[in-house]
C-alpha cells in the first residue's frame, strides 16, 4: 500500500494505517491518482491510499517496482507480507546502494529505517542481509551475527547482538567506518 506521509513512519504506524484502511471501502470513479496509473499489479483505490495486489510468484520483482515508483512520487510504501515500511528518507550516502536479503528482496537506495528493520528479520528463511555498493564495497551479515565486509579484501567479525549489527549497518550506510575499529576482524582466504 502506498500513501503520503509528511515524515518517516515506523512499522507499527504503517501496519496500523494499512489495517485501518483495509477496514474501509474502496473508492470507484473520479480522478485516479497519477501514481496508481504507474503501479504494476492489481490496483485498488482507497481515500488517500493505493493498494497493490500481486501474485506470490512475482512478488519480489513487483514489490521492487512498487517501491521505486512510490519513492519517485515521495510516498510511503508498506509491505504487509514482510511487515516492512519503505520511507522516502533518510537515505544513506551512497547513491545506488542496494539492500539484498536472503529471501529475495532487493531495494535500491533503501531508507535507513528499512535497513534497520530488515536486519531484525534474519532467520533460516532470510539467511543474509547485505548492503552493496557494486564495484566498491559491501557489508553483509548472516544469522549468528557474522559480519562480512569487503572493500579490497574480505574480512569477517562475529558480533554479539542484533543492536550492534544494526549500528554497524547504519554506520556503513552513512559513510562512517567506526564499525571497523570496534570489532576484531579476520581476513578470509
Amino acid at each position: 500500500m502506498v500513501w503520503d506521509e509528511p515524515v518517516p513512519i515506523g512499522r507499527d504506524q504503517a501496519r496500523a494505517t494499512y489495517l485501518a484502511v483495509r477496514r474501509t471501502r474502496p473508492v470507484s470513479g473520479g480522478d485516479v491518482p497519477e501514481v496508481a496509473k504507474e503501479l504494476p499489479g492489481e490496483v485498488t483505490l482507497y481515500p488517500g491510499h493505493v493498494l497493490v495486489s500481486m501474485d506470490l510468484d512475482t512478488m519480489d520483482e513487483t514489490s521492487a517496482q512498487v517501491f521505486t515508483i512510490a519513492r519517485a512520487h515521495g510516498l510511503v510504501c508498506y509491505d504487509p507480507q514482510r511487515d516492512l515500511v519503505h520511507n522516502v528518507a533518510p537515505l544513506g550516502v551512497y547513491e545506488g546502494m542496494q539492500l539484498h536479503t536472503g529471501d529475495g528482496m532487493i531495494v535500491h537506495d533503501p531508507d535507513l529505517g528499512l535497513v534497520n528493520d530488515v536486519l531484525a528479520t534474519l532467520s533460516p528463511q532470510n539467511p543474509f542481509v547485505a548492503l552493496v555498493n557494486f564495484g566498491r564495497h559491501f557489508l553483509q551479515v548472516s544469522p549468528g551475527y557474522e559480519l562480512e565486509y569487503k572493500e579490497n579484501t574480505l574480512i569477517r567479525a562475529m558480533v554479539p547482538e542484533l543492536a550492534e549489527v544494526q549500528r554497524a549497518f547504519s554506520e556503513y550506510a552513512t559513510g562512517d567506518r567506526s564499525f571497523l575499529a570496534r570489532h576484531t576482524w579476520a581476513q578470509t582466504t
